[in-house]
Formats: C-alpha cells, structure tokens, sequence
C-alpha cells in the first residue's frame, strides 16, 4: 500500500531513521497486540465453556486448534 510521497509503508517501516518509518513501525506493533489480545480472549472464552454435546465439543476443539496456530503464527 503507498501513502501519499508513493512509498510503501512497509519499506518505511524497514527505515528506522525516518519519523514516518517509526510511526508505521509502532502502529504495526499496536495492531499485532490488539489482535493477540482479541485471539486470547477468543480462546479464553473457548476454554470456558461446557458441553457434553460432542459435535459442539469437536467444533470448540477444531476453534481453538485455529487459534492457537493463529497466535504461534504472530510469535
């Protein structure tokens, strides 16, 4: 994606001396977090339920599974 001058945003982010590469580089870094924090309570919420149901229990198994490949995938 470019901004305004043209340049990309992730070459900016991969340039610490300019202002603009490290607003890009925190606004990267605030975006991953929100998402981790939104992926640990996901799976916190999962964890958190009961069911004898056993299709519902193999579909909150399969939504953790998902999870959890999510959150090492941001590692």
């Amino acid at each position: 994606m470019a901004n305004a001058s043209g340049i990309s945003s992730v070459v900016l982010a991969d340039n610490p001396l300019t202002e603009e590469g490290r607003r890009a580089a925190q606004v990267e870094r605030a975006a991953r977090e929100r998402q981790k924090q939104a992926l640990n309570l996901q799976r916190e919420n999962i964890l958190s339920q009961r069911t004898s149901n056993p299709g519902r229990r193999a579909a909150l198994e399969a939504a953790l599974a998902q999870i959890e490949t999510q959150l090492q995938a941001m590692n």
